[in-house]
């Protein structure tokens, strides 16, 4: 049985050229990777500077709704990304994926402090502050007050948990 990276050097010994195998991997791979330009907004796409051709193609497939349409034009896509350097689309992939990544990160990060906050209260706003000890201890405790007794009354979160996770929010993003 061959290994896949045998596969990948795999040549036709007549012609000196890569095997139908590898010919055929190389395309799905570039159809993949037009499918996943399918998912970026239309300013991510402009950022990338595609040929006018696959970006009308890939705007196209957007508004598509019938199954076996969008299958032809995903094929469609590939087929023209298989004449695009891919490498720089890949990265610009892979650094659109570390940044939300990392605003998933912060937006956890934000929550569980919330919710620390109106679990403990003052243990928590005490090591908030060391932390962050330019905070200002008296608002940062009104805000809260305000949500654990918004919490307690209602049992969900409103204006004041919003708040608060907005406070927090601004406060991490001076942060590393």
């Amino acid at each position: 049985m061959k290994h896949e990276a045998d596969d990948e050097l795999e040549q036709d010994e007549t012609s000196g050229r890569p095997s139908k195998s590898a010919r055929k991997r190389a395309a799905q791979a570039a159809q993949d990777l037009g499918v996943d330009l399918l998912q970026l907004s239309e300013a991510q796409l402009e950022e990338l500077g595609l040929p006018e051709k696959l970006a009308e193609a890939i705007r196209a497939a957007r508004s598509i709704t019938s199954r076996a349409a969008i299958a032809r034009q995903r094929q469609y896509i590939g087929k023209l990304m298989r004449d695009v350097d891919p490498e720089p689309i890949r990265a610009a992939l892979a650094a659109r994926s570390q940044i939300d990544a990392e605003q998933t990160e912060r937006f956890k990060r934000v929550e569980s402090w919330r919710d620390r906050l109106l679990a403990d209260g003052a243990p928590a706003l005490e090591a908030l502050h060391g932390w962050h000890p330019q905070i200002d201890r008296a608002e940062w405790a009104r805000r809260v007050s305000a949500a654990q007794a918004e919490r307690a009354r209602t049992g969900a979160s409103g204006p004041a948990s919003r708040e608060l996770f907005r406070a927090l929010r601004e406060l991490f993003a001076t942060m590393p």
